[in-house]
């Protein structure tokens, strides 16, 4: 009886887990530390085995591995730890807690070691260069635990355009795959590409491929015909696309390169990789600038040129201007281009009222007398002109006669009140007055 009461007794009082062994997951290089809790262990003792390989780590407090980062610790008889210092790839694996038992009592936990993505680098492209119509393959492969996801985007935020070989379009922000192939590729494709690798383990890891597509220059020009008045400022424009990127500039039907100078302005816009605008401004139109101006571009794979005339429109020349008028800068870029005043115009009340006034100047004043080109100069007044100098002075006598006496005929019967449509008289009289004072 009393044996009996020993044997119970003792198996009360035998070593027990309080608690399993948690599972681990670090990064690698980081450190690891497995807990065991025992209750009851008496003169008992706690080791450590990696299950897989079946290699000891340790027995109670003594390190048997021969790998130096590994050590144990414990606290009291209850807390019996093991220590993986900078855990590598190969330390993943079961790891067992034994109490030398009989039977051996033991439990074990799983250390999980993840990696962070890494590229690898002679599987993954490079920028790639391709001529437009053709076909692009761009890889990125990356390796990690877990497996790392793959997905590519535009640098510059756009769409992903993927062809296929029947010619369907799909467009898409993201593209999800280690290949990224291009069917009949075009210049809007060209630009930089991220391919872009994340397992969840800090950091996620990017590589950028640049695809550019080789095509020659072509040029489009917004007018071909461009117009403006003699003296005003004008600006011919041509757009251009090519890749690589052309050398563009200006000549003139006289074969002389334009350059930029206090005549003329010169500048070339980089709009996109491949686009650019290429602008040419004339300052202060002459007769000796107008002709065909050709703009050319020029790369590697080829040369184009485009051509616009510059015409002068017939028009108001400013020969001297008031300080009010000087503030007024014109520049033409196109036919259709101008100030709203660029031809005069007038609304019927205001001839009506202008034919009164002209109607009690002459009955006034029944001799007119013009004023001079010089006394126009004194009072600092603009005079707009419609023709040259040469025209005005070649007018013959004979038409000077008939304003002559056109205009006194016309004068004569305002003054007089002649009943014959009065008002026709002073439309006369407007227009004579008029061209005499431009001619004369």
């Amino acid at each position: 009886m009393i044996g009996l009461e020993s044997k119970l007794v003792g198996q009360a009082f035998q070593p027990k887990f309080a608690e399993p062994i948690t599972n681990l997951t670090v990064p690698v290089g980081r450190d690891a530390t497995f807990r065991c809790l025992v209750h009851n262990l008496g003169g008992y003792r706690v080791g450590w085995v990696k299950a897989d390989t079946k290699a000891i780590q340790a027995i109670h407090d003594h390190v048997i591995t021969n790998n130096p980062r590994v050590g144990v610790s414990h606290n009291g008889q209850t807390v019996w730890n093991l220590h993986i210092r900078n855990v590598q790839e190969y330390d993943r694996g079961h790891y067992m807690c034994q109490i030398n038992t009989d039977p051996m009592q033991s439990q074990m936990g799983y250390l999980e070691v993840v990696i962070p993505p890494d590229f690898v680098a002679e599987e993954t492209s490079s920028d790639t260069v391709v001529a437009e119509g053709g076909t692009a393959r761009i890889v990125c492969r990356a390796r990690g635990q877990p497996t790392p996801r793959i997905i590519w985007r535009r640098e510059d935020g756009s769409d992903i355009v993927i062809r296929s070989p029947n010619g369907a379009k799909k467009k898409a922000t993201i593209h999800e795959d280690e290949v990224l192939t291009f069917t009949k590729i075009s210049r809007s494709d060209m630009g930089a590409y991220l391919c872009i690798a994340s397992n969840g383990v800090p950091p996620s890891v990017s590589k950028r491929i640049v695809v550019q597509v080789l095509f020659h220059p072509e040029i489009q020009i917004p007018n071909q015909i461009v117009g403006a008045p003699l003296g005003t400022d004008v600006t011919l424009e041509c757009y251009v696309e090519s890749s690589p990127r052309s050398i563009n500039y200006w000549i003139k039907d006289t074969n002389e390169m334009v350059i930029s100078s206090e005549k003329f302005e010169v500048m070339n816009t980089v709009i996109s990789s491949f686009e650019s605008r290429m602008t040419l401004t004339v300052r202060k139109l002459t007769a000796d600038d107008v002709g065909v101006y050709r703009c050319i571009a020029k790369n590697s794979l080829g040369e184009v040129d485009s051509s616009i005339r510059l015409y002068e429109i017939p028009g108001r020349v400013i020969e001297s201007t008031s300080s009010s008028a000087k503030n007024e800068d014109y520049k033409y870029s196109s036919p259709i281009e101008g100030p709203d005043n660029q031809f005069g115009s007038a609304e019927r009340s205001d001839d009506e009222d202008d034919k009164e006034n002209i109607s009690e100047t002459l009955r006034s004043h029944p001799a007119k007398k013009y004023p001079s080109n010089k006394e126009n100069s004194t009072n600092n007044k603009s005079r707009v002109t419609n023709g040259t100098d040469d025209t005005r002075k070649n007018l013959s006598n004979n038409v000077r006669k008939i304003f002559d006496n056109l205009e006194t005929k016309a004068r004569d019967a305002v003054v007089s009140g002649s009943s014959y449509s009065k008002s026709h008289f002073n439309i006369v009289l407007t227009i004579i007055s008029a061209i005499k004072y431009i001619t004369y």
